[in-house]
């Protein structure tokens, strides 16, 4: 019996759930709506990327996030010294 290939499974492209690094990385809409359907009851969202107003929910997300992820900085400080990083990529979008 022949086994089965697994197909390659790729981030970005058709049917991607990823941005790529320099669009900002990240997941997509549509990834997010992937993986929601996927775990029901899963409350992921995408990025917090725009205008907020000071104390709101969406502010709240942003700042822990930019909190996590300045951690992820200290974690791997190759990453945070790379301005093309997928770590420092997202912050950028994020706005951190």
């Amino acid at each position: 019996m022949a086994k089965k290939e697994n197909p390659i499974r790729r981030t970005t492209g058709k049917g991607g759930n990823y941005r790529k690094t320099k669009a900002g990385a990240g997941m997509t809409k549509k990834g997010v709506a992937a993986r929601r359907r996927a775990n029901p009851g899963s409350k992921l969202k995408t990025a917090v990327t725009g205008k907020v107003k000071k104390g709101s929910a969406a502010a709240k997300r942003r700042k822990s996030y930019c909190a996590r992820s300045a951690g992820q900085m200290k974690k791997f400080p190759k990453a945070a010294k790379d301005p093309n990083s997928r770590l420092r990529q997202a912050r950028k979008r994020w706005k951190c």
